[in-house]
């Protein structure tokens, strides 16, 4: 845009003055001139540079009890991974007790880890995490070093492989939390075989099971209850 600078007709006086002679400006005054109705304006604001999209920061959930309450633990951008709601955790450990004290408990699905390092925070003495994501296997270990939580075990396998082949019943409590698009049956009568006689089993998943499933597999369902499109059960080995 031109813009009218204050002084420009001397100026231009000046130099039109004969080679050799120097215009005095006091000769003719300058007369500063009012700004014209286009400087006055406001310069047409320019679009801003449309921004880069960046990658949402990560989702978190918090540690609802126990030593390590209101812990954060990150929850990565992976397919189907979603950790149990907060008001789940609650009810669940509300069923099991708070305290989980000398416990050994396998996280079989574990993702963002919300169920193990929640049973660590109530007390359990070793908690056994499989996660078969690479990615979501070394946040769980970041976190695990983070919260200086002792006894807790990260393994980057397949759950199903690992009950598969894993070591005798042993754990207090298994926690079950398979994608909701695979059939749970396979993982509940794997896990089923690891508990020691009395022990818990504990099951989210997108369909109900019955007393009947359960007996089936010499479990008897304790609890069960529904939040949204999640439905979790309590079960126990029912040679406790």
């Amino acid at each position: 845009m031109h813009r009218a600078w204050p002084g420009h007709a001397g100026i231009r006086a000046a130099s039109a003055a004969p080679p050799g002679t120097i215009a005095s400006v006091t000769q003719r005054p300058i007369r500063r001139q009012a700004p014209s109705r286009a400087a006055q304006a406001p310069a047409a604001s320019t679009p801003a540079p449309a921004r880069r999209p960046t990658s949402p920061a990560p989702h978190e959930v918090r540690i609802i009890g126990g030593r390590l309450r209101r812990s954060r633990l990150p929850v990565l951008d992976a397919p189907g991974l979603r950790p149990t709601p907060d008001r789940v955790r609650e009810t669940l450990f509300n069923w099991l007790g708070q305290d989980l004290s000398g416990w050994s408990v396998l996280d079989a699905y574990a993702g963002s880890g919300a169920l193990g390092f929640e049973a660590a925070s109530r007390g359990a003495s070793t908690v056994v995490m499989l996660e078969r994501d690479a990615r979501l296997a070394a946040s769980l270990r970041a976190v695990r070093e983070r919260l200086k939580v002792g006894g807790v075990t990260v393994e980057a396998v397949d759950a199903l492989t690992w009950m598969r082949n894993g070591a005798a019943a042993s754990f207090s409590l298994v926690l079950l939390d398979p994608p909701f698009a695979d059939d749970p049956r396979p993982a509940l009568t794997l896990a089923s075989r690891l508990l020691v006689p009395g022990g818990w089993l504990y099951l989210e998943a997108g369909a109900p099971i019955t007393e009947s499933d359960a007996a089936g597999l010499g479990l008897s369902l304790h609890r069960a209850a529904r939040a949204g499109a999640v439905h979790y059960h309590l079960l126990r080995r029912a040679d406790g």
